[in-house]
């Protein structure tokens, strides 16, 4: 019999963490491949962890409401190492010269119940880490310690992930940025306890006192991230939507008949907004430190409120490749299992540009934050009928028009005020020019 640590996977792009919620498995229990083991939640969504191998569930390593990071082990099988249907690999293990340690060997199990190599070697000339549990940190990995000033207490706590647990390179640099990341948002949310200090001290017996649940929790520290990562402008621009309203008007009764969903302005809008990324293509873009990353896919994030208050962004794949009617069955898709609680991981990967209709709350305009790693976000407010100047060919004159206020925020790390305005102004130009002849 052998041990086997279960690891948290990738559960999306800019997710780095999950809460454990429940277990399905008690220790003692036999789980099979497969199955699911655990319950765990993000800022997105909630899903299930199936068991990567069927074993025997020695111990948990977290509990439920702890924090478990994508990578790091949640709990440890008893597996029999005899069967190879299901752990058998051949690997060839080969580190690199930054590694400070050779060795190429193939092995056909994926459990290995002793190290294969001790280090003997040691490097003088850096500053020695070692550790009372014998674990082995190369060269390299003392020298990045020594120059970020990283304690051995502080990095033995690290997961590694390469042979036998080892920390690497890549597990450093990424527990390094994590921490500076951390760092900001800690600075920042003390900043906003100083200045609300006074209101805190102020609390009589009379007023309520509500915790945050876990979600909250989770937006209010992506929120403040988002802030602290991004150079937040926003840009505005009054559209006329006259045209979408009758041809709305027209056909929601055909619609709803031939389609069996609502037709509201969000398809419009979307379309609207995919044909602008079309024209503006360093809009649909992410930024990974001085790297700008173009993307190939057109997916659009929705922002649904759901039935406790909080918020989720279920995403449309692949938005510039549906007609009218495939969007409208796509977005009531999406936000009936939001509202139910029924998205899964995928529903909520993958986002290149977000909208956020706040008009269906009675706002007129709003400046919203952008959802990472993306770098632009579109509100649309209140569509609301005021008297305009139309402009016709035999001279202008006044009349009642159906205007909404379009709000783009951007970041200004990449984003200048000319593309962000003009991006803006392209959304408008096609919703008002809508084709009253239009076919869903």
């Amino acid at each position: 019999m052998a041990e086997y640590k279960l690891i948290l996977p990738p559960m999306g792009e800019g997710i780095m963490e999950a809460t454990i919620t429940e277990w399905a498995k008690n220790e003692g229990d036999y789980i099979e491949e497969d199955e699911t083991i655990v319950g765990i939640a993000t800022d997105k969504v909630d899903s299930d962890v199936p068991s990567s191998i069927s074993g025997k569930l020695l111990k948990k390593l977290k509990e439920v409401n702890d924090i478990c990071k994508i990578g790091e082990a949640f709990a440890i099988l008893e597996i029999d190492n005899t069967d190879k249907s299901s752990t058998s690999f051949k690997s060839e293990l080969s580190l690199q010269k930054d590694d400070d340690l050779t060795i190429t060997t193939s092995f056909t199990d994926e459990i290995i119940t002793e190290e294969l190599v001790k280090p003997i070697l040691s490097n003088s000339t850096l500053q020695p880490i070692s550790s009372t549990q014998d674990r082995f940190y190369s060269p390299l990995i003392r020298s990045i310690c020594k120059k970020e000033n990283i304690s051995l207490s502080e990095i033995e706590k690290i997961q590694g992930t390469g042979l036998n647990g080892r920390i690497t390179k890549e597990d450093l640099l990424s527990y390094l940025k994590d921490k500076n990341t951390q760092t900001a948002i800690e600075k920042t949310s003390e900043a906003l306890d100083s200045s609300f200090l006074s209101t805190s001290s102020s609390i009589s017996d009379s007023d309520e006192i509500i915790e945050m649940d876990r979600m909250r929790k989770l937006i209010s520290k992506n929120m403040l991230q988002s802030r602290q990562i991004s150079a937040h402008v926003t840009s505005f621009v009054e559209c006329d939507v006259t045209n979408l309203v009758l041809w709305r008007n027209k056909n929601k009764d055909t619609f709803l008949q031939r389609e069996g969903v609502k037709l509201t302005f969000m398809p419009m809008f979307i379309q609207a907004i995919v044909k602008a990324l079309k024209d503006f293509p360093l809009i649909n873009i992410s930024v990974d430190g001085d790297t700008i990353i173009k993307k190939k896919n057109i997916n659009i994030g929705i922002a649904t409120a759901v039935p406790n208050g909080n918020l989720i962004v279920p995403v449309i794949k692949n938005a510039d490749q549906l007609s009218l009617s495939g969007l409208a069955r796509s977005i009531n898709d999406l936000a009936v299992r939001a509202r139910n609680n029924q998205l899964k991981p995928e529903d909520t990967k993958g986002g290149t540009y977000t909208l956020s209709n706040i008009g269906s709350f009675g706002n007129i305009a709003g400046t919203p934050i952008i959802n990472q790693p993306q770098v632009a976000i579109m509100a649309v407010g209140s569509i609301v009928k005021k008297p305009a100047v139309i402009e016709t060919p035999q001279g202008d004159m006044i009349g009642i028009r159906n205007m909404m206020i379009i709000s783009h925020t951007y970041d200004h790390r990449v984003i200048d005020g000319a593309l962000g305005g003009a991006f803006a102004k392209k959304v408008s130009d096609y919703l008002e020019k809508f084709d009253l002849n239009t076919k869903f």
